[in-house]
C-alpha cells in the first residue's frame, strides 16, 4: 500500500519526464541498512541517482509511467504488484497492477486516459468494471508488458484490466493467470463510483487486450492485498491490509475456475480463539515459534458493511498486523505483516499446510527490531536459490526503501536502495523463468526495472 507521498506525480501520467534523474536524486550520505550476513556486499552509489546496487549488478528501466502503450493509452502511474509468466521463445509477460484509487481526483489523472482524460475514449467502456458517475472508467486495473529476455527489449505494452480501484498486489496462479486485488472497499453510496469494490479479479497472462472484469465475490469483499495458491490442492490464501486484519483461505469448488465459487475461511490459532499475532503491545510468540492453526468458515462474505474482519475475529480468528506480501514456496507459503512487532516495522510468517489431515502450522520467521534491518516489508517473492526477496514500503524521509534478501535461516541482507526523490516503495518483485532477471516496480516516478547480476554469488 502507498499513501500519496508529498507531490507524487502531480504533473499527471501524460506529462511525466524522466530525463536527468540525477537532478532529483536524494543525497545519501549515511548507510541506511544493517546486514546480518554479507549477501552481495555494500551498495554502490548510482550516478543516475535512482537505485544503488552491489558491485556487479545493473538495472534497466523497461517501462515508465506516462509512456504511450501499443493500444494508444498511457502507461498508468502507481505500479505495484506484478507477476512474471513464461510465454516461450525467450519472452515473458509481466502483468502489473496500478494502485489507482477510484475516488481520488489525482489518481484519475494518473490513469491510462492521461492528465486531461484526452485518451480515455480509447478505453472500451463496455469492458470497464466500473465508472465514475460521469460515465468515465475508473483508472485502476492492470497492464501487460511483453519483454524479450535475449534482446532486452520491451516488445509490447497494453491495458489488460480497467475500471477497478486501488489494485495493490495479487498473485500468480498455477494455470497462468494473475489475480489482482482491490485494496479498497468503496461504495456508490459514499464515493464517486457506481459499483462496490473490494474484490479479486483474474487476468490471463496471454490476454492480448482488455479482459472481461469478473469480480470473484466468493473470495470476500475486504481490503485485499495479496494471494497465493497451493498447487497441490488449489486452495487460495489471501492477506488483508488492515492493522486488525485476518488471514484467509478460499477453498474453490473447482480449483482452476475460481469464478464458480467456493468457501472462504479465516485462520484461528488452535486453542487460542481471537489470538493476536502482532506482538505490538504485548508479546504472544517469539521468532522461531510454531503454532498449530485451524480455519473457520466465514459468512456473508460480500460484506456490505465492510465488517468481515470484525465478525471473523469475534468468532475466534487471529489478528494479523497488515498482512501484505504472500508467495508460495516449496510446500509452504511466506507472508509479510507490514506493521507487526514491537517496533511496528514488520514480521514475516511461514505457513505449512498439512495436506494429510493434520493441523496446519504457522511460524514467526522474521520480526524486525530495527528499521535498518527491515522496514515495513510489503511485496515479496522467493528467489530461485531459495531466499526470500522483500520489498520495503516505509514512510520515512530519513530511512530509504530497500530490497532485502532473507536466507533460509532468517538472516537479512540488502540488495538495492531507492535513492530517488520521494523514497517511494519497491513493489512487484518477481524473477524471470531462468532466474537471471529480477523485475521490480518503483511506485514513483512509476518505473518497471529489470535487475541483473551475479545472483548465485550470495554469501550467507
Amino acid at each position: 500500500m502507498s499513501l500519496i507521498r508529498r507531490q507524487l506525480l502531480t504533473a499527471g501520467a501524460a506529462g511525466l519526464a524522466f530525463s536527468g534523474l540525477a537532478r532529483f536524486a536524494h543525497a545519501q550520505s549515511e548507510e541506511t541498512y544493517i546486514n546480518e550476513v554479507e549477501g552481495y556486499g555494500p551498495l554502490k552509489t548510482d550516478p543516475a541517482g535512482l537505485m544503488d546496487l552491489p558491485e556487479g549488478f545493473t538495472y534497466q528501466v523497461i517501462s515508465q509511467s506516462g509512456d504511450t502503450m501499443d493500444d494508444g493509452l498511457f502507461v498508468p502511474g502507481q505500479p505495484d504488484g506484478m507477476g512474471c509468466f513464461d510465454l516461450g521463445g525467450g519472452r515473458v509477460a509481466l502483468v502489473r497492477n496500478h494502485e489507482l484509487k477510484g475516488s481520488s481526483a489525482l489518481h484519475r489523472n494518473l490513469g491510462p486516459g492521461g492528465l486531461n482524460q484526452e485518451r480515455i475514449n480509447g478505453v472500451d467502456a463496455a469492458l470497464s468494471y466500473d465508472t465514475y458517475k460521469d460515465g468515465r472508467p475508473l483508472p485502476g486495473g492492470t497492464t501487460t508488458l511483453v519483454y524479450d529476455l535475449e534482446s532486452r527489449q520491451t516488445v509490447r505494452e497494453y491495458l489488460s484490466l480497467i475500471g477497478t480501484s486501488t489494485n495493490c498486489c495479487g498473485g500468480i496462479t498455477p494455470w497462468g493467470s494473475w489475480l489482482t486485488c482491490e485494496e479498497n472497499t468503496e461504495l456508490p453510496e459514499t464515493d464517486n463510483v457506481t459499483r462496490p469494490h473490494g474484490f479479486v479479479f483474474e487476468v490471463p497472462a496471454t490476454a492480448e487486450g482488455l479482459v472481461e472484469p469478473v469480480p470473484l465475490k466468493a473470495m470476500g469483499r475486504f481490503d485485499h492485498e495479496a494471494v497465493c495458491i497451493d498447487p497441490r490442492t488449489g486452495i487460495v490464501y489471501l492477506t488483508e491490509d488492515m492493522n486488525d486484519g485476518l488471514f484467509y483461505r478460499f477453498i474453490p469448488n473447482v480449483p482452476d475456475k475460481l469464478a464458480e465459487g467456493g468457501t472462504l475461511q479465516a485462520m484461528v490459532i488452535r486453542g487460542q480463539g481471537g489470538a493476536d499475532t502482532r506482538n505490538q503491545d504485548s508479546r504472544s510468540w517469539n521468532v522461531g515459534d510454531w503454532l498449530e492453526v485451524d480455519w473457520i468458515d466465514m459468512e456473508d462474505v460480500e460484506s456490505p458493511k465492510d465488517d468481515l474482519r470484525q465478525r471473523g475475529h469475534a468468532a475466534g480468528a487471529a489478528l494479523v498486523a497488515r498482512g501484505e506480501g504472500l508467495w508460495w514456496g516449496q510446500d509452504e507459503l511466506y507472508m509479510t505483516a507490514t506493521s507487526g512487532g514491537p517496533v511496528r516495522r514488520g514480521q514475516v510468517m511461514r505457513l505449512q499446510p498439512n495436506v494429510d489431515g493434520g493441523p496446519d502450522r504457522l511460524q514467526l520467521f522474521v520480526e524486525s527490531t530495527d528499521e535498518k534491518m527491515v522496514n515495513m516489508a510489503d511485496n515479496l517473492t522467493i528467489a530461485p536459490w531459495g531466499d526470500l526477496i522483500l520489498c520495503e514500503d516505509n514512510y520515512s524521509s530519513q530511512i530509504r526503501n530497500h530490497i532485502k534478501g532473507v536466507t533460509p535461516d532468517g538472516k537479512l541482507y540488502t540488495i538495492a536502495r531507492n535513492v530517488f526523490t520521494g523514497n517511494a516503495e519497491f513493489a512487484g518483485a518477481c524473477f524471470s523463468p531462468d532466474g537471471q532477471v529480477l523485475f521490480v516496480n518503483i511506485m514513483y516516478p512509476g518505473m518497471t526495472l529489470a535487475i541483473r547480476g551475479p545472483w548465485t554469488s550470495v554469501r550467507r
